[in-house]
């Protein structure tokens, strides 16, 4: 019965996690949500200018696009969350050389999520069958009209689950800019359980976690059973 003692001291104390739920819900699920919807916004929209790019007529912009993917679908997203939060700062530019923590978290989940949304996009605007296009050149529609009015609609309503899928993993990369600084839910609780070497509010972080991925991921289930 000791090691069970000391096993649920260790990972289900009540106490600890009674003193730090309050903290997750006011601080640490906030900024949460607040790095994934602005990271999300600003990927999507980096991802649709890529995928834009990947099938333009232009040599130049599609392989500026596809090194771009290539790279940061490839990199670990830690590693650019260091280049970013760590490096930029350390270059003095006069833009992006001092901003605050979350911006720089914000911006490496950004150029990493927008990769992998890049690729959603391509696929989807590529599943449009080629007589849309051909119907709206022949109403004289230019090709990024096509795109904008005809093209681009249509993907985007296929591609609704698989880039919900992707917010949901960049949901939980989020807990990956705690070496920034950021309050976000996982960093709230690493400095409580630093503070008492119980492992309890990291318990509790989880808990968080899966109270936000579960619902959007049986809402993914649900789109998918729809869409078929």
């Amino acid at each position: 019965m000791d090691l069970l003692d000391q096993l649920a001291d260790t990972f289900f104390n009540w106490e600890e996690m009674a003193k730090v739920i309050p903290a997750l819900l006011m601080v640490g699920l906030p900024n949460t949500l607040i790095l994934a919807v602005a990271s999300g916004i600003l990927g999507s929209l980096l991802g649709l200018g890529l995928a834009m790019m990947g099938i333009s007529r232009n040599a130049g912009a599609r392989w500026v696009a596809r090194i771009y993917t290539d790279i940061f679908r490839g990199l670990p997203a830690i590693i650019c969350i260091y280049l970013v939060g760590f490096g930029l700062p350390l270059t003095g530019l006069p833009l992006i050389g001092n901003w605050p923590p979350e911006w720089y978290a914000i911006l490496a989940l950004t150029l990493t999520y927008g990769a992998y949304v890049a690729e959603v996009y391509r696929a989807g605007i590529e599943s449009v069958h080629w007589s849309q296009v051909a119907a709206a050149r022949s109403l004289g529609l230019s090709f990024f009209q096509t795109l904008r009015f005809v093209v681009v609609p249509q993907a985007v309503r296929r591609i609704i689950p698989p880039l919900l899928n992707d917010f949901i993993s960049l949901q939980k990369d989020v807990a990956l800019v705690a070496i920034l600084g950021p309050q976000e839910a996982f960093r709230v609780a690493q400095i409580d359980a630093s503070s008492t070497f119980n492992y309890t509010p990291l318990l509790a972080a989880a808990a968080l976690y899966l109270c936000v991925t579960i619902p959007l991921a049986r809402v993914l289930d649900h789109m998918q059973r729809r869409s078929r």
